[in-house]
């Protein structure tokens, strides 16, 4: 018999344990297992793999992951309610799975894989912590990060930001800070009805992964500076809306080769890391 089948269904542990997802943690329980194994596979080979899980809930997406094959997962859950149904599954599984009981925006998950190891991040990322969480993941420190690739389940249009393209109305400042560092895809969509309880909006599965060098010479602190300022005015034409820097705003677009009555949502990636560089210098760095 194998770990799967020593398992209860999910909808059974949902009702043993009286589990209903909260709205305040972002939670929507994914029940659907064929679209579980979508998901794990969709990040590659799992094979003798450390995968890391953000707000497993009651495991749907924890089992799939070592059913493919992760020789490890490591599942960061805030939500106590849900330790029971994921003990279960560690038992099943000998061990392959180490629940850590926290919130994901404050843990450091580089500390938790082995020393030189590089994780996969696979998860349905909580909707209310979802940006935040792959910000601190974007602008992570050193570079290459200590993940290898990120797939990762967004609402629909947060997916179409971190894909977006210049003078499109999606593209802004998270479309920028995403393709600084990764080459992100949209895999799929996935329907409400996958969900207890089912969502308003679409869901998209993103896999992003990380470019050995950024798409420009500059820190990753200055490209979140100018495109701050860029796109906190994003209707208004640079020589405005970069005033925000407290720099020489006509000198900063010179050096970038940057026209001054151009506006954020025409200025490519590349752009902006000449901006950022051009800022740095400015600045002394």
């Amino acid at each position: 018999m194998s770990a799967d089948d020593r398992l209860p269904p999910l909808r059974e542990v949902i009702a043993s344990l009286g589990l209903s997802a909260r709205k305040s943690l972002g939670q929507n329980f994914l029940l659907d297992l064929n679209l579980t194994r979508r998901i794990a596979r969709a990040a590659g080979p799992l094979e003798g793999r450390t995968v890391v899980e953000i707000g497993p809930g009651p495991g749907g997406l924890t089992r799939a992951l070592l059913s493919e094959g992760a020789a490890h997962v490591i599942a960061i859950e805030r939500d106590e309610r849900c330790r029971p149904g994921l003990d279960q599954i560690a038992d099943a599984y000998d061990g392959r799975l180490t629940i850590v009981e926290a919130d994901a925006l404050d843990v450091n998950e580089a500390a938790l894989i082995p020393a030189g190891a590089r994780a996969l991040v696979v998860a349905n990322l909580p909707y209310n912590i979802a940006t935040p969480l792959l910000i601190k993941w974007l602008t992570a420190e050193p570079w290459p990060p200590w993940f290898e690739s990120l797939t990762l389940m967004f609402q629909r249009e947060v997916a179409e930001r971190l894909c977006a393209k210049p003078r499109t109305k999606s593209y802004g400042r998270l479309s920028v800070i995403t393709q600084w560092r990764t080459d992100p895809k949209i895999l799929f969509d996935v329907n409400p009805g996958a969900f207890t309880p089912p969502p308003k909006v679409i869901s998209t599965v993103v896999r992003l992964d990380p470019l050995v060098e950024a798409r420009g010479k500059a820190d990753i602190r200055s490209v979140e500076r100018v495109t701050a300022a860029a796109f906190g005015q994003r209707r208004k034409m640079l020589r405005s809306s970069l005033k925000a820097l407290h720099v020489d705003v006509a000198k900063l677009l010179e050096r970038a080769a940057i026209s001054e009555t151009a506006r954020a949502e025409e200025i490519d990636v590349e752009g902006f890391g000449r901006l950022a560089r051009a800022y740095e210098e400015m600045q002394g760095g």
